[in-house]
């Protein structure tokens, strides 16, 4: 074992194995508290019923739908078990509310093994799904995708 030197803290070995599983969970089941938290708030406090929640700049100032417009709606449905209101206020946000089971599901099921989760989004990825953020926007706002508009 080095000697400290002046200023420094003695060396401590790590821990074999690494640390707990306890440990290892805490942070995905933090995550999993916000994300019911935040969707138990918008279930009980209605999107629907104006003065809850700011408008959507995007919708006020130039009268175009953005894709995230009807998330709040979509997720108030959603939490209430109503998937065709969800699917009709956005879909797109539904989409995401099961990629982020998944994804989280993983995450759990790789930190109670051991292995952290690790994605690698390639520049390719993140064009793919700007391009899907596009082509949502530009359909939801035009008369043939008037169903996709909140």
């Amino acid at each position: 074992m080095p000697p400290a030197g002046p200023g420094l803290p003695p060396y401590l070995p790590a821990a074999p194995g690494g640390p707990s599983r306890l440990r290892r969970i805490a942070t995905p089941a933090g995550v999993l508290a916000a994300v019911v938290g935040a969707f138990g708030y918008v279930a009980t406090v209605d999107p629907n019923q104006p003065g809850h929640y700011p408008v959507c700049p995007m919708l006020r100032f130039a009268g175009v739908y953005c894709p995230g417009c009807g998330g709040l709606r979509s997720a108030h449905a959603f939490a209430h078990g109503d998937l065709a209101a969800a699917l009709g206020a956005n879909a797109l946000a539904v989409v995401g509310y099961g990629i982020f089971a998944v994804l989280w599901t993983v995450w759990l099921v790789r930190e109670v093994r051991g292995k952290p989760l690790r994605i690698a989004l390639r520049p390719v990825h993140w064009w793919g799904i700007g391009a899907v953020l596009l082509i949502f926007t530009v359909v939801r706002n035009l008369p043939f995708g008037s169903a996709l508009a909140p």
